[in-house]
Formats: C-alpha cells, sequence, structure tokens
C-alpha cells in the first residue's frame, strides 16, 4: 500500500472516490468550469473509460444570441446553463448529475439554467441562487449607488457593448427568450 497521496489528493483537487462515484453511475455528467471571464458547461457521457462531450456551451455562444454583459457574471452562468439544456434535449439527454470542481453562485447559477432550461438533475433548493441574482438586479442596484463617471469606469465593457449596466435585467430576460 502506498504511504504518500497523490499530488492531486494533498492539494485536494480530485476527490477520486467522488469522481468513480459519479462514473459508476452510467448517467450523463453535467461538467461545469469557470474561468475569470467565461464559463464552460459540457454534457458528458462516459463510455469504455473515456469521455465523450453530447453536448456544450460558452460564454462566447451568449454573444451571438446578443448578449451584452459580463461572460463571467452570474446571470451569464445562468444563461450558459439555459442554453447548454437546451442543445442537450435536442440530442436526447434528459438528465444529468452534476460534476463541478469549485462552489459558489454562479456555478450553481448554471444547475439553475439547466434545471429551467428542462434537465433533470439532482440537488438541494438551497444551492440555487435567488431569481434577483440570476437576472443581475444586484448589478443593476449596485451601478445605481455609483456616480455616473464611476459607473462608466467600472461597466465600459457594458457601454462599449452599447448595454446601460441599470438595464441589465431586461436585457437577461430578453435573452432568455432568445435561448428559448
Amino acid at each position: 500500500m502506498r504511504k504518500w497521496k497523490l499530488k492531486r489528493i494533498r492539494e485536494g483537487k480530485t476527490n477520486y472516490w467522488k469522481r468513480l462515484a459519479l462514473l459508476k453511475s452510467g448517467k450523463p455528467r453535467l461538467v461545469v468550469r469557470k474561468g475569470h471571464n467565461s464559463f464552460l458547461a459540457q454534457v458528458v457521457i462516459s463510455e469504455g473509460g473515456k469521455d465523450r462531450t453530447v453536448a456544450s456551451a460558452c460564454s462566447r455562444d451568449l454573444v451571438k444570441l446578443g448578449y451584452k454583459g459580463h461572460p463571467g457574471n452570474t446571470p451569464a452562468g445562468y444563461l450558459v446553463g439555459l442554453l447548454l439544456a437546451k442543445r442537450a434535449r435536442e440530442k436526447g439527454i434528459e438528465e444529468a448529475v452534476l460534476d463541478i470542481k469549485s462552489k459558489g453562485s454562479s456555478i450553481f447559477a448554471v444547475l439553475k439554467g439547466a434545471l429551467d432550461g428542462g434537465l433533470n438533475v439532482p440537488h438541494s433548493p438551497e444551492i440555487l441562487p435567488p431569481e434577483e441574482r440570476i437576472m443581475g438586479e444586484h448589478i443593476a442596484r449596485y451601478a445605481e449607488g455609483l456616480s455616473e463617471e464611476e459607473r462608466k469606469k467600472r461597466f465600459s465593457l457594458y457601454y462599449k457593448r452599447g448595454l446601460d449596466p441599470l438595464k441589465l435585467p431586461e436585457h437577461v430576460r430578453e435573452v432568455v427568450e432568445a435561448v428559448k
């Protein structure tokens, strides 16, 4: 028996027992990864020791649907999950098991989007972010509290893309309709 632990276990990056249980379930996995400025969500099936991606969606796909907000915030995560669920259901996938590396409200916003898109994913309702965060109302409230000059500075990407951060919740609703 090995006296030392594998590097990924020592660093707390991989729980191999949990991963093995996910793979043994035989269900597709909803894999969610978050970068600094983006989301990547995939439905992955394990076949013969290899993973095959059935459907995927990322923050860049949202731009094609007209999303003008930040690609790495909670509303973007929700929209990525919604888009992924639509693509997975088109391929005949109805259920999946959540496979994430990190935790946080925006990661679970992807889960909420997948659930609203029709994927059946076992979860605890307490982990899902509230509706106001998913629609970006917290961002609009924050922007409202800033001076005009500070708002243009902090939300320069929004203004560059032609979106007033105060109108983010309405914009997210428009993109939700575009995805559906």
